[in-house]
């Protein structure tokens, strides 16, 4: 929920999350055979970083959701820093960040570490602390996953050096590199383009 001081009152924008069970399955979101084997091989790393890149609503936390689904087990431990938990991980230890706590992802992120994770989801990397707290876990034996505001693949690395990370560093732990945009889907229950009350009369799924 967002609210802000408006001409003629209060102006509040709320955002509605499904509440409808979600399967995460990296197989069921389109990605092509060779993009979905890279994908799976670099989630199932001992270490180093996976950065996903795209427009906003573009399905990066779904991606990064599906690929900690993919190596969730009980002999893995599993923290996700994010703003805020979209869907409940079984299994996954998840901290929605508070400013008014003073929970910020570098400081939450910091205090983690001391959890002995093997695996860190932080749903963004905003500032030069919460990258250099990053790229300092990447290297020392922990899987790092995360998003970054950035046009595209080719410009993360430039988004990271204005953020005070060197290239030696990025050479060091970047295990990979993902932009996303989101394709609609035709209806699953009127594959030829019709119309029908599942869909709202659009003929799509999705966005």
């Amino acid at each position: 929920m967002s609210t802000i001081p408006a001409q003629h009152g209060e102006k509040m924008v709320l955002r509605l999350l499904d509440q409808v069970p979600v399967t995460h399955n990296l197989e069921a979101l389109g990605f092509f055979h060779e993009d979905l084997r890279i994908l799976k091989q670099a989630c199932r790393s001992a270490s180093g970083m996976v950065i996903m890149v795209g427009p906003t609503g573009s399905g990066k936390t779904t991606t990064l959701y599906d690929m900690l689904n993919l190596i969730n087990s009980p002999s893995r431990n599993i923290l996700a820093i994010e703003n805020p938990v979209e869907y409940e991980l079984p299994g996954i230890t998840q901290i929605s960040i508070d400013a008014e706590q003073h929970l910020s992802f570098a400081n939450t992120l910091r205090a983690g570490l001391r959890q002995d994770p093997d695996v860190i989801l932080i749903g963004e990397i905003r500032d030069e602390e919460t990258a250099e707290i990053a790229v300092k876990a990447a290297l020392t034996g922990h899987l790092v996953l995360t998003t970054l505001h950035s046009r595209n693949a080719l410009t993360v690395i430039q988004r990271l050096k204005n953020l005070g990370i060197s290239a030696d560093l990025l050479s060091e732990t970047l295990n990979l590199i993902v932009s996303q945009k989101l394709v609609r889907r035709l209806c699953q229950h009127h594959q030829e383009g019709k119309t029908c009350r599942n869909c709202h009369g659009t003929g799509y799924r999705g966005r």
